[in-house]
């Protein structure tokens, strides 16, 4: 899998999408159309009822700020945004990213960690109409606005489960899960100036070898999927197993090795699916596991959890994220269903909001770090779903039939992909996400947030 053959980025250019949107701001809601063999169009609501034979889906540009596809040759299942030093609140055109994401193949040979830096992202057609005059572009313009993609690769043995990274003593930090039984965590440093300087790239290409971790630690016994940076301390992690172990890691002085605590915290009985510390209090984790469970923890009191909601979902609980402005949790699990739980209620056992539009088991949630009413969620029906609690049912407007029945919270059904196995906000672009599936990479950010 060489840099050549990864290096493609392309728009989509036909219709493969579909979406539902409310915009508080209009009094009618914006849908997408359904074109049959005879040219008629018709609302279409994924999961309501399946596309007959001779419809497709046609992709409404309207409906988006900003949209592009990105393949990297192998699925990456698993990514994180890293923060650069372009600013935060950026908005105008064209915008660029920094992303780091692991690979999963058959063969645990050709697994790469991967650092990409995408640039040169301008606006949808419709947006780009607004902001030009209305002189048509010609060739060069058009050539101007392609986007633009750097990839940086290192050999990976193991299958990529989880990525996240974090800023640690000026050092970039990706702390990697793999099938390989082992939490391990890379410096990125020369990932990163290698997609930052042709000349870095070509040196980089040429002493290419398998990644060497900086840390690593076996002591989980089998492989996992749950783990988390802390944002208050830098450095401190926590990671999660498959056999329902749960160990945090604490910085050592000089920034390359990590003391793990060999002690798990253990309340699961099964598999601890993810991790989330918490973003105010700096000993407070907290963890969702196929034993139906969200638990919440404190580092000062091992092993055993403080709160806990025993029956959470009726099902496995795959996901959680952290508010980061307000003392919710939000959780997803097999059963298809999003709930919204108050920490000051969490005693309680019952959320204070409860969402069923997916219809398979959601994948990936996570509240939007610049609005604290709003979050995004995937599922393994190939749907990912824009949610604001804010909105009421006197907010939603007029509705055409086919949405009426919808949660007036539903801002927004995108879809295209296949597989969504990850949705993350970009932290320093407001209302861009960024998600990836077996088909690829999407980044987008639509006119609802």
């Amino acid at each position: 899998m060489s840099a050549s053959d990864e290096n493609t980025f392309a728009e989509e250019e036909e219709g493969m999408e579909d979406q539902v949107h409310n915009d508080s701001d209009d009094d009618d809601e914006g849908v997408d159309m359904v074109e049959d063999g005879d040219g008629d169009k018709n609302v279409y609501v994924p999961g309501i009822e399946p596309l007959k034979p001779g419809e497709h889906l046609e992709m409404d540009q309207s409906a988006y700020r900003m949209y592009h596809e990105c393949q990297t040759g192998a699925p990456c299942l698993s990514f994180d945004v890293v923060t650069d030093t372009d600013g935060d609140g950026r908005e105008e055109f064209p915008l660029s990213m920094l992303l780091c994401a692991g690979t999963q193949t058959d063969s645990a040979m050709a697994n790469r960690l991967l650092v990409m830096r995408m640039h040169n992202l301008h606006g949808t057609q419709k947006e780009d109409e607004e902001e030009s005059s209305e002189e048509e572009s010609d060739d060069e313009d058009d050539e101007n606005k392609k986007p633009q993609m750097e990839l940086a690769m290192l050999p990976h043995y193991g299958g990529i489960n989880r990525v996240r990274v974090t800023q640690h003593e000026e050092q970039t930090l990706a702390a990697v899960w793999s099938e390989k039984a082992k939490v391990e965590i890379f410096d990125l440093r020369s990932q990163l100036e290698a997609v930052h300087s042709s000349a870095a790239m070509a040196t980089f290409i040429q002493r290419q070898k398998e990644a060497t971790a900086l840390f690593s630690f076996s002591g989980h016994m089998s492989e996992g999927f749950a783990i988390d940076w802390s944002p208050l301390v830098p450095g401190r992690l926590v990671s999660g197993d498959c056999r329902k172990n749960i160990h945090v890691w604490e910085p050592q002085e000089g920034g390359a090795s990590w003391k793990v605590d060999q002690r798990p915290f253990s309340s699961h009985s099964k598999s601890v699916e993810d991790l989330q510390w918490s973003p105010t209090e700096a000993t407070v984790f907290a963890s969702c596991s196929v034993d139906h469970s969200v638990r919440v923890w404190d580092i000062r009191a091992p092993p055993n959890s403080m709160l806990s909601a025993d029956e959470a979902h009726e099902s496995d609980v795959n996901v959680i994220s952290w508010n980061k402005t307000e003392p919710f949790l939000l959780s997803g699990g097999d059963d298809g269903l999003l709930k919204v739980w108050d920490l000051r209620q969490f005693k309680s056992g019952r959320p204070v909001a409860n969402f069923k539009q997916h219809c398979a088991p959601i994948t990936s949630v996570e509240w939007n770090p610049a609005d604290s009413s709003v979050f995004a969620a995937s599922g393994a029906d190939d749907v990912l779903s824009q949610w604001d609690l804010s909105v009421e049912s006197c907010d939603a407007g007029a509705r055409v039939e086919a949405t009426k029945d919808l949660p007036p919270q539903l801002l927004f059904l995108h879809q295209g992909q296949s597989e969504i196995k990850e949705v993350h906000w970009h932290p320093q672009i407001p209302g861009v996400l960024v998600s990836t599936a077996l088909s690829g990479f999407n980044v987008f950010r639509t006119i609802s947030v």
